[in-house]
């Protein structure tokens, strides 16, 4: 009986509210006057809350203010039933519809700011927050409605709901009521966790849902910020009341909200408010006490196991893994010390990672060999996940943690051995998996390694494999982890591979620079060998010679040389500044107590044969036994070998041969290796220059010769490369172009298709090309000039004399300088180096296991494009290259050495081609070769978006750059030749031309 008069009460209290709101409805749709529109919400308002008339009263007219206050005002009872039937009712969402439309869009911008506040915003500020965020959210999407301004009623929620839940800590207060709510049992369990989700999906998607020009603080950088710092203000405040059932209510909100914002890409934020206030408690902890801190205090803590229940109801693993992710990151730049972070992670995840499989698979699966994290994160992953101990003030002894380390090591050093993971991985993540295993090695001792099968083989297949690898990097990787896996077997005998190795500490982030939140390397940081495929590498190498090769001079054929005086400065070019002949004379006119006793011991050296023929120089260094012999055979060779004797040409090919099986660590002095193997590169360099043809006959056919190793055919290649760039920057006279007749222009054009029309200005000198500075002729246009008759009465003053040693019969007028030999030895250079690069035989596979000298191949091949450039003789062997670099074994390798050389040589042929070439092959319909074009384009934009290597999509960036600058210069050819008879209309295109995609053309443009 009780019960049914209860609910009696509840629907006649319902009613009244209801009709109450019905009539301030009704004023506000009949006021015309603002007025009357502020009297009607106070005659709601007054049965809700403690209006005050005097605050506001002052702003309206004197009729309606006498209205105002003559109100009849409720008692606080009243009062309270009615604001609790309002607002869980159907009466808050009613008026409230009409308060956020109608009024804000009519009426608003005409309320003095103490209406505002004390009439129209209390019913949003001091009602429940869960009711009035359900109600203004939706508000936020765009009302498309006759009569209403949508910009006003979206800015008017968008000031409602910042008042209501930033500046009035509307989220603690959505707390609370849930916690009232669910001791009252109005929140039963069963729907506690639907409810949950769709309240913190509601107060996450506010961010998503304003408009662009809404306040900053309702951005996600500001909203999340503010939101969560009154979630952590939530969890200090349950500390104390961790055996109630309320907590799980409010503990499971927050943890909704937390899954939320890291669904929504914020991890980052809420991690920047969450790990400085977790790691206050550690600090507070660890400070607090002299003795060491053991788990018992962490978990006797109210603080700590908040948070660890606060993570064990996030059921969500994207946001869990996000959570500990950043965790990592944010610890790294606050600095913390070893003991506070492994404590910070403990109080976060050891209860999850303790009973839960797939986040203990996370830390010692996914954060070791799929993640990148700064090498504190990693000791740290380690520390709290294998060896599941706190970290003391010094390293703890090998053997310590022994149930997760060995599974673990075992499992990082299968991974790390496979070759399939060195070619499929990014540089940064091997050397954190490489980092990752040799920090579990440096933790086990002798006793655990016996009691594993098989780490030890993968050890030695994954560090075999690396110290093949040309990149200096990887190498670094296998000596570091072979050095600490040498100290487990014996630690009194290390094996150091690199003498960059310090046996008290090694570098495990091999030169990788770590930011707070990623790891990046430097371009400079890693340093590149012999086997760098740019260009501008092999330049800085080439300067460090102490002879660099361009500042050899051609000698002059009409003069005389002593050959014997070339030997003059074999011996004495290793010390600076010998004593002369006139100290010699001056010793024996001196005192005799400075008379000291002569050593004869260097007399052997003045009766050392000296080589004054080249036969002489191949006959020495055939006596390999006879080291002294073969080292100065060495010294001399270069200097022979430039001053260009007659019989060069009959021993060109024996000398090449000769040069290139000697071996020079045999016979060099222990520490003078290199020295030696330069001297005999820079004579191979010189026979290349002096003789091109018969030396290359010679090197092409050892190139793919069993009887050579690796190493010989990559100094093959350098020599090759070095040679060729030598040839483009040397001079030498020859014949001066005879016109006869045009290449591609009219009949009717008597001069070469490439000079400037001679038409105009009569008196004229012809047009000579000038020469460009710098190493190659890379520009896309020649450049000339002519001498031009003098004005009148123009005086030339003055007079040139022309002083040389050769012969004075020579016509100067028939001869002209060139400033590049190297195209008339392209064909030779690149042709038969490419002709059996893919066939397999004895010690020679390229596509297999000699993919590094399949990339100095194509290093070579396009040094030599370049080379070539703006020659006619790169449109020729372009087609053959690039028939080359389409083959799937070459541009798909698995190997980013190999696919950095393909780029490379596609870029030396985007560059070499001249505009003018490229117009050639549409007219004459050149399919194989736009094919070509095309190809590099597409298969760029292919790396560019597939290719896990840095370099690789850097270059692929840098290729496609040249290739739209190639076709905008292509298509202003084409434009310029408008009107003769190779314009584009008077073009025939083949039907086959018809089938290949055009070329792209940049969307920006270029001036």
């Amino acid at each position: 009986m009780a019960e049914e008069t209860r609910h009696q009460q509840e629907r006649k209290l319902e009613k009244g509210v209801l009709d109450k709101v019905g009539e301030g409805i009704s004023a506000i749709s009949e006021a015309k006057h603002v007025d009357q529109v502020i009297c009607a919400l106070h005659s709601v308002a007054v049965l809700l809350f403690p209006v005050d008339p005097s605050l506001f009263s002052g702003s309206i007219s004197e009729e309606y203010r006498e209205r105002v206050c003559s109100s009849v005002v409720p008692s606080a009872t009243e009062r309270n039933n009615w604001w609790q039937t309002f607002y869980r009712r159907a009466a808050f969402p009613t008026l409230a519809r009409v308060l956020l439309l109608d009024v804000a869009s009519d009426w608003l911008s005409c309320f003095p700011i103490s209406v505002q506040r004390h009439l129209y915003d209390v019913f949003f500020l001091d009602g429940p927050a869960i009711e009035v965020v359900q109600v203004l959210v939706p508000f936020l999407q765009r009302v498309e409605s006759s009569g209403i301004d949508s910009n006003s009623v979206q800015s008017n929620v968008e000031r409602l709901l910042i008042l209501c839940l930033l500046e009035n800590d509307g989220v603690r207060k959505m707390a609370r009521e849930l916690r009232d709510s669910y001791q009252s049992d109005n929140l039963g369990k069963g729907s506690i966790k639907a409810f949950m989700s769709g309240l913190s999906q509601i107060v996450t998607s506010i961010p998503d849902k304003v408009r662009l020009k809404a306040p900053p603080l309702l951005t996600s950088h500001f909203y999340f910020k503010k939101i969560t710092v009154q979630l952590l203000l939530t969890l200090d405040e349950m500390a104390s009341q961790l055996e109630t059932d309320s907590t799980y209510c409010i503990l499971s909100f927050v943890g909704e909200i937390f899954s939320r914002i890291c669904r929504r890409g914020s991890s980052d934020l809420l991690l920047s408010e969450v790990t400085p206030h977790v790691l206050k408690h550690v600090r507070r902890l660890l400070t607090s006490t002299k003795e060491l801190v053991d788990v018992e205090v962490f978990e006797m803590d109210p603080a700590f196991q908040i948070w660890s229940k606060t993570m064990e109801v996030i059921t969500d693993p994207f946001a869990v893994e996000r959570i500990a992710e950043q965790l990592f990151h944010q610890l790294h730049s606050e600095h913390a010390s070893d003991i506070e972070a492994f404590w910070t992670i403990w109080t976060l995840f050891h209860s999850i990672v303790k009973h839960q499989a797939s986040a203990r698979s996370m830390f010692v699966d996914k954060f070791l060999l799929w993640k990148v994290f700064p090498i504190c994160c990693l000791r740290w992953i380690l520390q709290f996940s294998v060896l599941e101990l706190p970290p003391v003030a010094s390293s703890l002894a090998k053997g310590d943690g022994d149930c997760g380390l060995l599974e673990t090591t075992q499992r990082l050093a299968s991974v790390w051995s496979k070759r399939e993971f060195l070619q499929s991985v990014p540089l940064e993540q091997q050397a954190y998996v490489t980092a990752a295993l040799g920090l579990c090695l440096e933790k086990m001792s002798r006793e655990q390694l016996d009691r594993t099968k098989d780490i030890m083989p993968s050890i030695l297949q994954g560090v075999s494999c690396r110290l093949e690898s040309p990149t200096d990097l990887i190498r670094r990787m296998a000596s570091s982890v072979a050095f600490v896996f040498s100290k487990v077997i014996d630690p009194k005998n290390p094996l150091c591979l690199d003498d960059t190795i310090n046996e008290d500490t090694i570098d495990w982030e091999f030169g990788f620079k770590t930011t707070e939140r990623t790891q990046s390397i430097e371009s400079s940081t890693e340093k590149e060998d012999s086997n760098d495929l740019s260009q501008k590498n092999e330049e800085n190498k080439k300067g460090k010679r102490s002879k660099k090769i361009s500042e050899y001079v051609l000698v002059n054929p009409d003069e005389i040389i002593d050959l014997a005086s070339l030997n003059c400065k074999t011996d004495s070019d290793k010390d600076d500044g010998g004593d002369d002949d006139d100290a010699s004379v001056n010793s024996d006119t001196s005192s005799d107590t400075s008379l000291e006793p002569y050593d004869l011991t260097d007399d052997d050296k003045d009766l050392g044969r000296k080589f004054t023929h080249l036969v002489d120089v191949v006959g020495a260094l055939r006596k390999t036994d006879d080291a002294d012999g073969v080292e100065k055979a060495i010294d001399v060779a270069e200097k022979l070998i430039r001053a260009s004797p007659d019989e060069l040409a009959h021993i060109a090919g024996d000398l090449a041969r000769t040069l290139v099986q000697v071996r020079c660590s045999d016979v060099a002095v222990e520490g003078e290796e290199e020295s030696t193997e330069e001297k005999r590169q820079r004579a191979l360099i010189a026979l290349l220059v002096t003789r091109p043809l018969e030396s290359l006959e010679t090197l092409n056919n050892l190139l793919y010769s069993p009887n050579v190793d690796v190493s010989q055919r990559i100094m093959v290649l350098d020599v090759m490369t070095e040679a060729a760039q030598e040839l483009a920057n040397s001079r030498t006279l020859k014949p001066k172009h005879q016109a006869r007749g045009p290449l591609i222009s009219s009949i009717s054009d008597p001069q070469p298709w490439y000079l400037p029309s001679n038409s105009t200005t009569p008196g004229a000198g012809p047009w000579k090309e000038v020469s460009e500075t710098g190493p190659f002729l890379l520009n896309w246009s020649n450049r000339f000039e002519r001498e031009l008759q003098p004005k009148r009465g123009q005086i030339r003053k003055g007079k040139t004399r022309r002083w040389s040693f050769k012969s004075a019969d020579r016509d100067q007028s028939d001869v002209e300088w060139s400033q590049n030999r190297f195209p008339l030895y392209a064909a030779a250079f690149m042709l038969p180096a490419m002709k059996e690069f893919d066939r397999k035989r004895h010690g020679v596979d390229l596509l297999g296991q000699d993919y590094v000298v399949l990339g100095k191949l194509l290093h070579m091949l396009g040094v030599c494009m370049n080379c070539a450039s703006m020659h006619p003789e790169a449109s020729a062997l372009a087609t053959f290259l690039l028939d080359l670099l389409q083959r799937r074994e070459v541009c798909n390798h698995p190997e980013a050495y190999v696919r950095k050389a393909v780029l490379f040589a596609a870029s030396s042929v985007l560059v070499a081609l001249h505009p003018s070439f490229v117009v050639s092959a549409l007219a004459e319909g050149n399919v194989e070769l736009l094919k070509g074009l095309e190809w590099i384009r597409t298969w760029a934009l292919h790396l560019v978006d597939s290719d896990i290597d840095r370099e690789c999509y850097t270059m692929a960036m840098s290729c496609l750059r040249f290739h739209s600058e190639m076709a905008l210069q292509t298509s202003r050819a084409l434009e310029s030749s408008a009107g003769n008879s190779i314009g584009p209309d008077n073009i025939g295109f083949s039907s086959e031309f018809s089938k290949v995609t055009s070329i792209k053309l940049p969307n920006s443009n270029v001036h």
